[in-house]
């Protein structure tokens, strides 16, 4: 297709390769070959068609490890032909001479390393297994990265419930300034029908409709809350100067802290705010906490809250206090006991659509590891993304304490959002 780069392009990927929009939206089944078509147009893509000095691409799954494991035998085998062509193994990261333009750059990554792109610019990104990649990463990172150099995105994958994949893919395929393209098994044909019918044998009717149809509405494998989620209201939830506000905490060190603003209100809880941040301290969190101008109630968070830290000396609900904050500590009970009672406090919450959008994505895609050798889930919740809000809501189901009753007949919606 490009010369130097050994890659022969299926049928089905020839419009995307021949696109001339800036952005594009990729939903392909299992086994379609979307990687390594990918893989091929970040290379052509900067080898021939970015006209800017030093042309950079960064190539980003949901881990830094799977970036590893799907796509840099791919890179270097396509690349190895190209120009000054220097593969780095440590830091998966292809260089080669475009010739006029000087040293082009393909870089692979993880969206669990978020930092590691700021401050970066990018001529083309592409987000691999879209409905896995914490949200919050395209706006904070990704947009700003490509904005002086006007780079180009792709976003690609399978799959996984409503999320923001999906709700990228039904805004592109109405959206003529985007490419967006569905690539169905059953439309495809690039994969043996008796391949398909021993995976129909195996696998159930919504993992089969969602790896291989691109189902958005099947069922996610594994999901934790999915079901429970339903027995909450989601609208819109404005704040009540008259009640004061609870927050409940998941604290990270060099990962995400996560922050749930509740009202209770008879025995609903209102979950009105949500606050997320990664590699902060605790005086950007105490600002924050200011700057909403809430009459607080109380600060709840988990037990290890109170453990020295070998630096200071001194824990952080010490640092946290001497900032303001007095936390009370919640109870430290068993993952699997916690997650039950956050699935009883689902039908007492109404959750603001709005402000609380990325704690609502992370509890719809909270799911259990999967242990692929042996096809069985582990007994623990995978560590992603989402985990750092499901803990906070677990840690409010744990610490919850209810106030006297007053009014325990449940509200009705009315236009605007939620009354007394």
């Amino acid at each position: 297709m490009a010369e130097g780069v050994a890659y022969e392009p299926r049928q089905e990927f020839l419009s995307f390769h021949n696109r001339t929009s800036r952005y594009a939206c990729l939903v392909a089944h299992r086994r379609a070959g979307k990687t390594v078509a990918c893989v091929a147009d970040l290379i052509i893509t900067i080898l021939f068609k970015v006209k800017l000095e030093k042309p950079k691409a960064v190539y980003i799954c949901p881990l830094y490890n799977q970036a590893k494991r799907v796509a840099w035998d791919y890179l270097k085998d396509m690349a190895k032909g190209l120009p000054d062509y220097k593969p780095n193994e440590s830091e998966l990261r292809v260089t080669f001479s475009t010739g006029k333009y000087g040293t082009a750059t393909i870089q692979l990554g993880g969206s669990d390393r978020p930092d590691s792109y700021r401050g970066e610019y990018f001529d083309y990104v592409r987000m691999d297994e879209y409905a896995q990649i914490k949200p919050s990463l395209m706006g904070e990172v990704v947009r700003p990265a490509i904005a002086d150099r006007k780079g180009k995105i792709t976003i690609l994958g399978t799959p996984k419930g409503h999320n923001a994949f999906y709700d990228t893919y039904m805004s592109a395929k109405d959206d003529p300034s985007w490419f967006c393209k569905m690539l169905k098994v059953s439309q495809t044909k690039l994969v043996d029908e008796e391949e398909l019918e021993e995976s129909r044998k195996i696998m159930t009717a919504d993992e089969y409709a969602q790896e291989f149809e691109c189902s958005f509405e099947a069922a996610i494998k594994g999901a934790i809350y999915a079901e429970d989620l339903k027995n909450a209201e989601i609208t819109r939830v404005p704040h009540d100067p008259a009640l004061q506000v609870s927050t409940y905490w998941d604290l990270g060190v060099s990962d995400s802290t996560s922050i749930i603003f509740t009202q209770d209100y008879g025995r609903e809880i209102r979950i009105i705010d949500y606050y997320e941040a990664t590699g902060e301290g605790l005086p950007h969190y105490a600002a924050v906490l200011e700057a909403k101008k809430y009459n607080y109630k109380s600060h709840n968070a988990p037990h290890d809250i109170s453990v020295r830290e070998l630096g200071t000396g001194k824990s952080r609900i010490e640092t946290a206090q001497s900032l303001g904050i007095r936390f009370q500590v919640v109870p430290n009970i068993p993952i699997h006991d916690g997650i039950q009672a956050a699935r009883l406090l689902f039908s007492r919450c109404v959750i603001d659509e709005n402000k609380c959008r990325p704690l609502i994505e992370a509890l719809q895609n909270y799911v259990w590891d999967y242990n692929e050798k042996l096809g069985e889930f582990k007994s623990r919740p995978l560590h992603n993304w989402a985990s750092h809000a499901c803990d906070a809501f677990r840690y409010l189901a744990v610490g919850h304490k209810d106030i006297p009753k007053r009014d325990t007949q449940r509200r009705r919606p009315v236009a605007g959002g939620w009354m007394k």
